[in-house]
């Protein structure tokens, strides 16, 4: 018997259950037929955070930016490259602090744009600056492998 892991669909935030060794076939959620993963960041409020952190057996890459933050806006196109690139060994988020400043300071998100790395439903690593997308790939595929 396969291990299947949990993944939270991007699109209605449905649970669902693939084989772990299929993840890269391109599955497909069970409740609305979307992709579960579509090789880009989606964006998450709050609630939708807190859902995929809970539920998602994969590891949860969320860059915390806000939209009046020049560094940030400068690596929304490095972080869109590295979710080609990580995807579906991870998911990667985008959360607004702007949207979301209850979570921002419950995580204490002081400076942005800010990398967090979740897994297991709590944050395993946290890197604050803009980077390139080869800097991103590398520093949260070796975060993870540390987790």
């Amino acid at each position: 018997m396969s291990e299947t892991v949990q993944v939270v669909c991007p699109g209605c935030d449905a649970a669902n259950r693939a084989p772990a060794a299929r993840l890269g076939d391109g599955p497909r959620c069970g409740a609305c037929k979307a992709p579960l993963f579509r090789a880009e960041p989606v964006a998450l409020d709050e609630e939708r955070f807190r859902r995929h952190l809970r539920l998602s057996g994969v590891p949860l890459l969320v860059d915390f930016w806000a939209p009046w933050c020049g560094p940030c806006r400068a690596m929304a196109p490095a972080f869109e490259q590295a979710a080609a690139r990580l995807e579906p060994r991870m998911r990667l988020a985008k959360v607004s602090t702007e949207d979301a400043p209850r979570l921002a300071a419950e995580l204490g998100i002081a400076s942005i744009p800010t990398l967090a790395l979740f897994a297991g439903g709590r944050e395993v690593a946290r890197r604050t600056g803009a980077m390139p997308a080869h800097a991103v790939v590398a520093w949260a595929e070796g975060a993870a492998a540390a987790a």
